[in-house]
């Protein structure tokens, strides 16, 4: 026997294995209910540890997210003037440092840190989300809204605030 006709006579073999298989493998899952049972578990067991990698890999960036805008802030905290001029410097300064590190791949983060600088001195910082939220690339986005999450600036939480004062109804004044 040759090379070549032993070669193809384990490649039949190998072929009619493989089809032998798909055919029992058919067979099982059209009329065996515990097959059935089986293979549902161990389609939904997979399905649940897809969902919890998710997850933490999802903690995880919110996390190092977190992290690094915690550094970021204490290497180059915002400033704390209340000047009108003064906010409206710094907000173009941001604005034009994120643009530029937004232009570089591989910075997302970085500019990511500068758009929240700039959220946190611009007076109405909800239609300021508004717009990067139409302007700015998802991930970098997503970024910035992560960084909120982690440290909310004073202008979006008391426009947080004032949203639940006024679902909640008028306060009774107290004297």
């Amino acid at each position: 026997m040759s090379a070549g006709r032993t070669f193809t006579v384990a490649a039949l073999l190998a072929a009619a294995s493989a089809v032998g298989y798909a055919i029992y493998f058919d067979h099982q899952r059209r009329s065996s209910p515990s097959f059935r049972k089986s293979l549902k578990k161990r389609i939904s067991k997979q399905e649940k540890q897809l969902k919890e990698s998710h997850k933490q890999e999802q903690v995880a960036r919110a996390q190092e997210v977190a992290n690094y805008l915690a550094e970021e802030l204490a290497r180059d905290p915002i400033p704390a003037d209340s000047d009108p001029n003064a906010q409206q410097l710094a907000f173009s300064a941001y604005i034009e440092q994120g643009d530029r590190l937004a232009a570089v791949p591989g910075n997302e983060m970085e500019a990511a840190a500068k758009f929240y600088k700039a959220l946190t001195v611009y007076p109405n910082a909800a239609e300021l989300l508004g717009i990067y939220q139409k302007s700015l690339p998802e991930k970098l986005y997503e970024n910035v809204v992560l960084m909120i999450a982690a440290i909310p600036p004073a202008n979006i939480s008391s426009f947080l605030e004032g949203d639940d004062a006024a679902t909640s109804g008028p306060t009774p004044d107290v004297d």
